[in-house]
């Protein structure tokens, strides 16, 4: 097949959403299909626009066997948050003219949020005769009314009605969690079409590694029983729960906590963990560094807030158990990666935003190491037997032959 991605997201942008729709085309690559990608130029998660595309309105390279077509957003690079929410909203059409030098293709992907990209892809795939594959990663827009951050009610039937076209335009859809899959039919997902694959985790990359690495010497650790968060700092993580939690457990003796990443949040982590000897913070690491700096933790931070109750199954949550990491969770107790988390035994659930719950996990897996490493033990083999790469993309794959099949 030749499938074509639009995405929003690509190396060497650092985030999940980049690394795992990368991760998906190179393994396509490997089971033999073609994949074209058409894309922005990278600017999430990096300092400044990689010199090589800077000054360029289109750019075309290879990568991982795939062809990559980019095309410059205006407005991707802005601080402005408004200015930002608009270049999301042009991306997709965008995306749709940059398609134009591409010949026949059996599949179109792509990744929603953001919502346009699904009816950008839709409209793409009817001018190629081809069905639509959307991937659902994140429930927009309900995920950010229930954090408050979306209270116009005008805007809100608006974006919901957008979801539901975008839901009903697309020939399959995939979901990573049940709970995904029972929201996503209640909106508007015909049931035959809605189907779960997980997002995955690449055990061989991913390996369980020696803690006393770069990573603590770049953040001047030592033996310290360390406490690792890594990913985007944003409002959804709720990490002042984290800082409240070193707050409570500041007398501790050899513990420390390490926050890695950037992010929305940072600059007000940073001013409330002010004065806590232990507490450090480090910026996003590079893609490559990512393995050593699980494997410098001695357990391992997610974290989501109170308000957050779509169902959701953080990226972070299956790379920590391929680490052979213990986790510690601070969620809402429904949905699914509770649920994982409880059925692989691989670590400790507290309820979200209670900071004395937290503290009392952290304080149980530093003073019960067994129990800390059988846990991790645990999420390493459930993470091989059900997350693994090459299965969850090739049921990727059966999706877009069936779809293919169906069209």
């Amino acid at each position: 097949m030749h499938i074509l991605f639009l995405s929003n997201y690509w190396p060497p942008e650092i985030g999940a959403s980049s690394h795992l729709t990368f991760e998906m085309g190179e393994t396509l690559v490997g089971f033999g299909h073609r994949v074209t990608v058409v894309t922005g130029f990278p600017t999430y998660n990096l300092p400044s626009l990689p010199p090589k595309y800077r000054g360029r309105w289109l750019f075309e390279e290879e990568m991982a066997g795939m062809r990559v077509l980019r095309i410059a957003v205006p407005g991707s690079q802005a601080q402005s948050k408004v200015r930002r929410g608009w270049a999301h909203l042009a991306s997709p059409a965008l995306y749709a003219l940059r398609t134009l030098p591409v010949d026949t293709v059996d599949v179109v992907y792509t990744v929603s949020p953001p919502l346009p990209m699904g009816l950008s892809a839709s409209a793409v795939a009817t001018r190629f005769g081809a069905p639509c594959c959307l991937g659902v990663q994140d429930l927009f827009p309900q995920n950010a009314i229930d954090l408050g951050l979306l209270r116009n009610h005008a805007l809100i039937r608006f974006l919901e009605a957008m979801e539901r076209a975008t839901y009903r335009s697309a020939e399959a859809i995939t979901v990573h969690s049940e709970g995904n899959r029972r929201y996503v039919v209640s909106r508007g997902g015909r049931p035959e079409r809605v189907q779960v694959v997980p997002n995955w985790v690449d055990t061989e990359w991913i390996r369980p590694g020696n803690s006393n690495n770069e990573v603590r010497r770049t953040a001047s650790l030592n033996g310290e029983f360390l406490v690792v968060f890594a990913g985007t700092m944003g409002w959804s993580q709720g990490l002042g729960v984290v800082v409240d939690a070193a707050r409570q457990l500041a007398s501790e003796p050899d513990l420390a906590f390490l926050l890695v990443g950037d992010g929305t949040d940072r600059a007000n982590l940073e001013s409330k963990a002010s004065g806590l000897s232990n507490v450090r913070f480090l910026s996003m690491q590079p893609k490559e560094l990512y393995p050593s700096v699980l494997a410098a933790a001695d357990a391992c931070l997610v974290t989501l807030r109170p308000e957050v109750a779509t169902p959701v199954v953080p990226s972070k949550l299956l790379t920590i158990m391929a680490a052979e990491r213990p986790v510690l969770a601070s969620l809402p107790l429904f949905g699914d990666a509770p649920q994982i988390i409880s059925e692989s035994g691989c670590g400790i659930t507290c309820p979200a935003g209670d900071a004395k719950a937290l503290a009392q996990a952290v304080l149980f897996l530093k003073n019960q190491r067994t129990v800390a490493s059988e846990m991790a033990r645990r999420g390493r083999r459930f993470a091989e037997a059900n997350f693994s790469r090459v299965a969850c993309v090739r049921r990727f794959e059966r999706v877009f032959q069936e779809a293919r099949r169906a069209a």
